[in-house]
């Protein structure tokens, strides 16, 4: 056996030292080092089987000389999971997905892995037992396919099996969980996943085969494990929502072969995952009166518009203390917001309870719902309802004014498509429009007063 060293790794930022450091001057964090033995003869990447490696000699060419060609994609039989993809499954690449337990990131790929036609898939678990994996199968109730499945930690397993079945596809869950003999570490070190993605991310590159492994997130929201992770994919999608709600957004945070604009949006039933085509007719409420503190907004996430319900709520402060709450919007955005209505428009709220809420679960970072939960504010301050065909779109300065928005063409269309009367957006992006004669009524205002005049009179 060769020589060893002891060396210590920060969990956080994948930094070394040869002895331990109470904080690590990487990153900054606190008892963040732990020691791993790595065999010195053994420091590079696990070996891919030779039979997988075309050795090929490359020398350098002029930039000129290369021709383009258009990455082959395939299906995956899920027209959301293509948007976030750019198109489909790139050949040779290694996607990422994280996301929170419990948030449907197994059903997901499991879902996509039994729809596919045509192709043959190799679903690796080190988390679940196959019994497990066939449960949640017959639970998705999708039509046969073939998926071969195997529960396995080992790396050097998983080629065998590679090699045995011959797959299409292969799918790694999760890359946590995976470890390899030449490191000595546990699995889920820095230096495990960091040589195990290293390694799958080779017999990708070599073999065309496309490779999803699904990752753990930290208490931060962000992928668990050595921040080359991400660098090492080509593709990093965070699969997001609340457990509490049946709502589920899948968005890119990189993607090298499609734009990380985009995003799908899945409702979870007892069936798996259902692709949400129309995501507006789902976000607005189908109540019958109008109600007080209820504002619709005209929102874009990624390149893909539309109109999400607004609630607030505002109350007496009940323990002196006025609270400031708010799901699924920026709370401290929210507090500069009723600092601008307090001053610019002289509604006193220093003294109230205001509580916001996104309908659905939905995270929003859209600016343009300023202007929705300031009407949404004043109508429950008020107790007036806002007409259920009036919806808007805008972001509010600190003077007061509403700022121009992106894409004002996109969200007008999506407001009429659904039967809205009236649409309130700024000034500024009346006067750029191309197409003003509309089946809806477009108002423009310029300041928030000019907006809550039109709305409450």
């Amino acid at each position: 056996m060769g020589k060893t060293k002891s060396v210590f790794i920060c969990q956080k930022c994948g930094a070394e030292s040869a002895k331990w450091i109470g904080r690590c001057p990487s990153c900054g964090e606190w008892n963040s080092y732990t020691e791993e033995i790595i065999h010195k003869e053994q420091n590079s990447t696990t070996k891919i089987p030779h039979n997988y490696s075309e050795q090929t000699k490359q020398k350098p060419v002029l930039i000129e000389q290369v021709v383009a060609t258009d990455e082959k994609r395939i299906d995956t039989s899920s027209s959301e999971f293509n948007r976030v993809l750019g198109g489909g499954l790139v050949k040779g690449s290694l996607v990422l997905i994280g996301g929170e337990p419990g948030i449907g990131k197994s059903t997901l790929v499991l879902q996509v892995a039994l729809r596919m036609k045509g192709k043959r898939i190799l679903y690796a678990s080190g988390e679940e037992s196959t019994n497990q994996i066939k449960m949640r199968s017959d639970r998705i109730q999708q039509p046969e396919s073939e998926c071969y499945v195997v529960s396995e930690t080992s790396l050097e397993q998983i080629f065998v099996h590679i090699k045995n079945t011959q797959p299409d596809i292969v799918i790694v869950d999760s890359i946590q969980t995976i470890s390899t003999e030449t490191i000595d570490s546990s699995p889920g070190s820095i230096t495990q996943v960091r040589e195990c993605a290293i390694a799958l991310l080779r017999f990708a590159k070599e073999t065309g085969i496309p490779v999803i492994l699904i990752g753990h997130i930290n208490k931060d929201g962000n992928i668990a494990g050595p921040k080359v992770l991400e660098h090492i994919v080509d593709t990093v999608l965070q699969f997001e929502g609340d457990r509490h709600y049946m709502y589920r957004i899948l968005r890119a945070n990189k993607n090298r072969f499609g734009s990380t604009d985009e995003l799908a949006i899945f409702e979870m039933n007892n069936y798996g995952l259902r692709e949400v085509v129309n995501p507006s007719e789902l976000l607005l409420s189908h109540a019958q009166e109008a109600l007080s503190g209820i504002a619709v907004s005209a929102a874009i996430e990624g390149v893909r518009p539309f109109l999400i319900e607004v609630q607030a709520l505002v109350s007496t402060a009940a323990y002196g203390t006025p609270q400031r709450s708010s799901t699924g919007f920026d709370t401290r955005r929210l507090n500069m917001l009723l600092a601008v209505i307090e001053k610019r428009a002289g509604f006193k709220l220093a003294q109230k309870d205001v509580f916001i809420n996104i309908a659905g679960g939905l995270k929003v970072n859209d600016p343009c719902i300023d202007l929705s939960i300031l009407a949404a504010v004043l109508s429950s301050n008020l107790d007036i309802a806002i007409e259920k065909s009036t919806c808007m779109a805008g972001e509010v300065g600190l003077s007061g004014e509403i700022r121009p928005i992106s894409r004002i063409e996109q969200r007008i269309k999506e407001a009429e498509k659904l039967g809205f009367n009236k649409i309130i957006i700024p000034e500024y992006n009346f006067k750029q429009l191309t197409r003003k004669e509309t089946t809806i009524e477009i108002v423009n205002v310029k300041r928030i007063e000019d907006a809550f005049r039109n709305l409450f009179g």
